[in-house]
């Protein structure tokens, strides 16, 4: 015993009474009861990394991009084919996302009562039914019909994803775990050009042409990985038959360790608590922040294909695609670099705030001069830190919350307001803007502005509310209490500590 903690040994049963349903892994202060050897910690970590990311982050990989496909669609031709002008294009950009956002907390409520082992594959299945259907559309009424459906169906899939690795994963290592599927979004940018410009140079495919087969092929590749995940994914660590008995209870542990006055792993469906996670101070002003980080990273999904045809307007179609990669590679690079510092160090809130500046310098580059190379490298300063905002912003909100029923919330919470910014950015970038867009670029760079000044803001407020809380007894304030209403406090517990 060492400071009131067992150090865990693979001799040693505290682990499985530290995971066993109705023990606490905390005292009344939120210090765990008891440490584990990191070496055991350490081969469990990869043995998670290796089962669970590799599928996750393909099913996320084409769900971005039946997403972000219509921005290559547009560029070969589909308006002049479904006899669309004006701001229909933006019109159905904005139907997707009028259902995804809709849909977004009452898909991570239905992830939570049907486990993610098979709501991610099975909505995923669905979702790429909907992008295969897109090849057939024939008006702008059908493709405003199809985009709404896809909200729909992809609306569960990023919440669902960053709640299902927050079962399995550390505080500080959850970011890290989230930047290696969220980091398919830029790759999905990068490799949905490639492979769009690939399926344009082939005559036909099933007898469909040009912008139609982008869709019907992609749609058929999600279709089988969501097929595939019903077969790869463990709902969770209890199920997992690739870990053993020891490794299931150290799973369980290591996560409890770090949630103040919880006796269960996986909570029932309690809305008191749901509500907790949604109306959690860091929950709502991080949901800002990434709402207004989501303008840009939308923006760039759905118009980085036509600000490059602006920029350059020679090049033929398949350049223009190709020339819309090298940003979305950077971007990629950085959403690793950034989540893998927050795991070493265990923080997200700096370097929410240190995102900002080069994203900042981009627009003003990009507002500032008509010269083609300054415009095209200013894409890649934007590209490079915004997308790092999607796994530190959803693992800060994880962070700061206590029960896993809270947790769904939170993070359900964040990807709404998010996507709130995904349907800003569908008219963003509007025709009459154009070419130089000097609207949608001077919002995106007051929004990163503003992104600086909440995240500081937050900084100094989490450190000052925990020094209040340092002065607290929470032995005293908990006294009387029975264990299910010390539970239900979730971030409100005595205990509890925000963490920046």
């Amino acid at each position: 015993m060492e400071n009131g903690k067992t150090e865990y040994t693979h001799g040693e049963n505290v682990v499985e009474s530290v995971a066993a349903k109705g023990q606490a892994a905390t005292d009344s202060r939120g210090q765990a009861l008891v440490t584990f050897d990191p070496v055991a910690e350490s081969k469990l970590r990869t043995k998670i990394d290796l089962f669970i990311i590799p599928t996750v982050a393909l099913l996320y990989l084409f769900c971005f991009i039946d997403r972000a496909n219509i921005g290559n669609a547009r560029i070969a031709g589909l308006e002049a084919d479904l006899g669309m002008s004006g701001y229909d294009y933006n019109a159905v950009i904005s139907i997707f996302y009028i259902s995804y956002i809709l849909f977004e907390i009452p898909s991570n409520l239905v992830c939570k009562w049907m486990g993610p082992g098979w709501f991610l594959p099975l909505t995923t299945v669905l979702f790429g039914a909907i992008s295969l259907a897109t090849a057939y559309v024939n008006n702008f009424q059908q493709a405003a019909g199809v985009r709404f459906a896809l909200g729909v169906f992809e609306a569960g899939m990023l919440p669902g994803v960053a709640y299902y690795l927050s079962r399995w994963y550390c505080r500080a290592e959850l970011a890290f775990r989230l930047a290696l599927y969220l980091v398919m979004a830029p790759l999905a940018g990068a490799f949905g050009g490639l492979l769009a410009s690939a399926i344009l140079t082939l005559d036909n495919f099933a007898g469909l042409h040009s912008w139609r087969m982008i869709f019907a092929i992609e749609g058929i590749i999600t279709i089988c990985l969501g097929a595939i995940g019903f077969l790869t994914l463990t709902d969770r660590p209890e199920t997992a038959k690739w870990l053993t008995a020891e490794e299931r209870e150290l799973c369980i542990a290591r996560v409890k360790a770090e949630r103040v006055g919880t006796t269960e792993y996986l909570d029932k469906i309690d809305m008191s608590k749901f509500k907790r996670g949604i109306f959690n101070p860091v929950t709502l002003s991080t949901a800002l922040v990434f709402l207004l980080n989501n303008i840009t990273v939308q923006g760039l999904a759905f118009f980085l294909p036509t600000i490059v045809r602006t920029i350059y307007p020679d090049f033929t179609t398949v350049q223009q695609q190709l020339r819309t990669v090298p940003p979305w590679a950077l971007g990629a690079f950085f959403t690793l670099l950034f989540p893998l510092i927050s795991w070493r160090l265990d923080k997200r809130q700096i370097l929410m705030a240190l995102s900002a500046p080069m994203v900042i310098v981009g627009y003003a580059m990009f507002l500032g001069s008509s010269d083609q190379i300054v415009r095209y490298a200013a894409m890649f300063l934007v590209a490079s830190s915004c997308m790092a905002l999607g796994p530190l912003t959803n693992a800060q909100v994880s962070a700061n919350v206590v029960s896993d029923t809270a947790r769904s919330g939170a993070i359900g919470t964040n990807v709404m307001f998010g996507n709130i910014g995904g349907l800003v950015a569908a008219w963003s970038f509007t025709p009459n803007d154009g070419p130089n867009f000097p609207i949608g670029n001077g919002l995106n760079l007051g929004g990163a502005a503003v992104i600086f000044i909440v995240t500081t803001t937050m900084l100094w407020w989490m450190k000052r509310d925990n020094a209040k809380r340092d002065a607290r007894d929470p032995d005293a304030e908990l006294a009387g209490l029975t264990d299910k209403q010390i539970e239900d406090l979730d971030w409100k517990h005595p205990g509890f500590r925000w963490n920046p």
